[in-house]
Parts: C-alpha cells; structure tokens; sequence
C-alpha cells in the first residue's frame, strides 16, 4: 500500500505542474514533494545486508501539524497535513527483523528448509535460539527420516511412535530435535559414502570410485593454525591436484600469522551435512571436521629441510606436510599437504574434530608356508611435482627370505644395480615447482614420492605420500663404477623404510634410478600375516 500511496502522489504531483500551481501557494519548499515520493518508495524497499532489516512506510496519521498555506488553498490542507507527517515518520518508522516479536518470526522459520534454518541460526544469538525451535525440526526430522512405506495406509505403531514424539517435543531441552536431525544427516551422509567406496579395483586394493568422490563431492580440505594464546586462523585450501596415487593440497595467501605465535597445525577433511552429488559443489552451508593430522610447529625451522631457492626454505613434517619459509622473514610462504589415496575418503570424513578415522582392524590370513609373508609383494612407485609426473612405475612379484631379516627389517629389492636392463629413467627436469598469490619458484633437489606397496591377496600392505629430496652421494660400494655423479633418496616411518639410488648422466641431463630398496618392518610384517619372525 506504501508504493501505491507514493505512486498516487507523484501523479498528484504531475497534475499539479501541469496546471501551473505554484508550490508557495501551498507553504512548500521546491522539490520537496518529489523527495517526499521518492522516501516513501525508498522506505518499503531498503534491506541492509547484515541484519535483513524489512522496511516499511507508517500508515495514515491524521492528527500530525497543519501547514501553512495562502488563501484559497484550503483543499490542499488535509493533503499537505498528511504529508508533512509522513515524511516526518519515514525515518523513524523502520523495523527490522531482528525487532519483530518472536511468534512471528517462528512463523517465518516454519516455511524454511533445513539448510537455510541453519543458515538463519548464525544471524544472532536471538536467531540461533529461535531457530533450534523444537516443534520446527521435529517436523523437519519427521519428513526427512520417516519410514517410507510402498502403500498409503502407515503402520499403527509408528503412527503411534511419531506422535508420542510430538507429545514428548515440551519435555526436551531446546534445540534437541536440531541436534537428532543434524546428527541423522551426517551419518547418512557416512553411510552414503561407504556404501560408494564398496567395490574395490582388484589390481589396485583401492576403490573403484575414489577419484569420482574426489572430483564430484563437495569434500574439501582446511588447516587450523593454532596460537600459543589458544587462537586458532581456519583456512580453506587454494589448490588441488589429484595425481595416480595420492593427492596434493596446497594453502597460501598474504593473512598468514605469525610463524612465532604458533604451536600447532591440524590437517582436517571438510565435508557438507547436506551433499547433493548431482549440483554444483558449494563452501556455503554447514559442514563437519575430520581430524586427519596434527603437527608441531613449535620447532618448525629444526626440522628437515629438503631444499630452498633464493626466496624460500621448505620443511617437511611427518606424515606428508610440506611447509614453506621466506627466506628473508622467515614467515610462512604456503602449506602442501600430500595425502595418498588410501583410506583418504574415510579419512576425511569420518573423523571427528579432535579424534583421527581410526582404521578398521586388520585380521591377518593364516597359511602354513615357511615364509608366508616374505614374497608375492607388488609394488607401484610415482615420482612427481605440481601435476608433473616423473616417474611412474610398477614392480610384481618382489620377495625376501628369512636370511635378509637384518636389525628388524626385511629387504625386497626393486631394481638391483647389476640389472642394467631395470634402470629407469625421470623423466623431465626434476625439482619442486612452489607459487604463492605473488611469486613462484622451483627447487632442484626436492619433489614428491608415492608407495604403494600390495600383499600377495593385493591388498595395501604400505603406502605413503611424502616430499622428497635428492641428496648428492658418494659412488655406491656394492654396485659397478658409473660414469656420473651419484645421489641418494631416503625415506623412513614407522612401518619402513625406502632408498633410491640415482645416477646423472650428463650427456643427456637426466636421472637414471640405479637402485630401488625396500626395508619392511618385521614388526609390521607379523601384524599383517599373523607371523612370528
């Protein structure tokens, strides 16, 4: 009704200039019935974007102060009276939604899905108590997760279970059906997802759609910067390659903190309450942690450095986490998380906050063979920096014998150096290629490695993603004399370790691997097999 009253207004007003009247007849100011219009229009349709203020125009008062006006306008007095007034109120007159009482605002809520009543609940502390409103969930939980029953009649004991439901709505603290319907969405989402990650590739152990719920969902990765003070920064990652084996996930930008107020980083899987695989993944809405990983940041520069250029120095923490220093500031650069595909799913999803997924329990497949667990291993082996792969190769039927167990560990050998015929070439100019929102570089002597190691029944035994660096090395003592510079390539964890011999040839400016080894721990080996070594 305001937008008319202002449209009958300016047509008022039109009539008026078309008939010659002039406004000092009436005791205005020029130009001031056009402002009246144009606030009253203004007035119904302003909204701030931070409360959602609803503007609307006062109604008709016709008690407000008269005007003065010359003689023979008295036909205009009830007009300029209620104008005057009006234009008065106009700015007085706005309510927010914030303002409005609260049934009537429950009332509004009442029409709003799941995802935007959550949404609503994130306004203000007075949004967030209305919006956990029992008796809207409860119908909201009703909907979403009743029985769905093939006829039309419903079976008298959940007709009966629903409404003691209802009844019982008064008796529950408030936000309790929020929290059930909340709770009931993430374990659908989970059981949706494994159901997904069933079939599992034979060659490979790995499920067959991992990469599809990688490229498809709406999973994404943050790191939680924790201060000294108990502070905490969250950030969203910027870049993501998925390679053969693992992934790669890359943070930078110019807000980092201080590298000396921090104590701590968590890894942690994102993934939303409400995954629709058919639409456009979207950061908007609600969503879960899943703990991944934590590390110590307290002694970051004592770590292992694996390579610098001239602008930064990269460290790399176990497992996986590359983290990159200026040189000058001795500030952070970027963060590289390399996470390999095994389990990475669940991982990043079935976590909570502050507890990683926990693995489920391996039972070992007893056999009766002498050295059961010692052979039928295959392994796959990639090389490979910001998207490009140096080395992809894979290695069947290695074997060891109880003679090689050796302080606590068993050799499989890969590529042996008497075995010309085995060597392997990286292809391209190895080295690691960094870039931040300002500048970017590459270091020769560093880039990053994925194992994955399958038992005889090809399924993961070992299998890691982890930066590398490539150290230069005396001539090997056990193998020929090469024509070339020699350098090494180490890794060790828990469950085993990796050395890489590589060749130089300078004729051709590239590496050649001259020696593949693999020490298992015996440990490990008796746990999976069921073994006593």
């Amino acid at each position: 009704m305001a937008t008319g009253r202002g449209r009958l207004l300016q047509l008022h007003w039109s009539g008026l200039q078309a008939s010659g009247l002039q406004l000092g007849a009436v005791g205005w100011a020029p130009g001031r019935a056009r402002h009246f219009v144009d606030a009253e229009e203004s007035a119904v349709t302003k909204t701030h974007a931070k409360d959602l203020p609803i503007w609307i125009s006062c109604p008709k008062d016709r008690k407000g102060p008269g005007v003065t006006h010359a003689a023979g306008s008295t036909t205009m007095r009830p007009y300029a009276r209620r104008k005057n007034h009006c234009e008065k109120r106009s700015a007085t007159c706005s309510v927010s939604l914030d303002c409005m009482p609260s049934e009537i605002l429950l009332k509004i809520f009442s029409y709003l899905d799941a995802v935007t009543l959550l949404g609503a609940g994130c306004v203000s502390r007075r949004f967030y108590h209305l919006a956990s409103d029992n008796f809207i969930w409860i119908r909201l939980y009703s909907t979403a997760f009743s029985p769905k029953r093939s006829n039309w009649k419903v079976n008298s004991v959940e007709k009966t279970a629903m409404s003691m439901n209802f009844l019982s709505v008064e008796d529950k603290e408030a936000g309790y059906w929020k929290k059930e319907y909340v709770t009931k969405q993430i374990a659908s989402v989970k059981a949706a997802l494994t159901q997904v990650l069933k079939p599992v590739n034979p060659y490979t152990g790995f499920p067959v759609k991992t990469k599809m719920i990688l490229r498809k969902s709406d999973l994404g990765w943050v790191i939680i910067l924790k201060e000294k003070s108990g502070k905490e920064y969250v950030m969203e990652h910027v870049d993501l390659s998925i390679n053969d084996s693992s992934v790669t996930i890359v943070w930078y930008g110019k807000n980092w903190p201080l590298l000396a107020t921090l104590s701590t980083l968590d890894l942690c899987g994102v993934t939303p309450v409400f995954m629709a695989w058919s639409k456009t993944p979207t950061k908007n809405g609600p969503r879960w942690h899943s703990l991944i990983a934590n590390y110590d940041l307290s002694n970051l520069t004592e770590s292992t450095m694996v390579g610098c250029d001239r602008l930064v120095r990269i460290f790399c923490l176990n497992p996986g986490l590359l983290v990159g220093l200026w040189k000058r500031e001795e500030e952070l650069a970027f963060v590289m998380a390399n996470l390999h595909i095994h389990h990475l799913v669940e991982r990043s999803t079935l976590g909570s906050a502050t507890i990683p997924y926990e693995l489920p329990p391996h039972s070992p497949v007893l056999d009766d063979s002498p050295e059961y667990g010692l052979y039928g291993y295959q392994l796959h082996v990639d090389m490979h920096s910001s998207g490009i792969s140096y080395l992809c190769g894979t290695f069947h039927d290695l074997f060891t014998k109880k003679g090689y167990i050796e302080n606590g560990y068993v050799k499989l050998t890969a590529i042996n150096f008497k075995n010309n015929a085995k060597h392997l070439p990286l292809i391209g100019k190895v080295g690691f290629y960094w870039r931040t929102d300002v500048l970017d570089g590459f270091i020769k002597t560093c880039s990053v490695m994925d194992i994955t190691l399958l038992d005889e029944y090809r399924k993961p035994f070992w299998c890691f993603s982890s930066p590398v660096c490539v150290r230069s090395s005396p001539r090997p003592s056990d193998g020929p004399n090469f024509l070339g510079q020699t350098y090494y390539v180490d890794y060790v964890d828990s469950e085993g370790k990796v050395h890489v011999e590589l060749l130089w040839i300078e004729e051709t400016e590239e590496y050649f691997i001259v020696s593949l080894v693999l020490y298992l721990s015996v440990a490990k080996i008796n746990h999976w097999f069921g073994t006593e070594y």
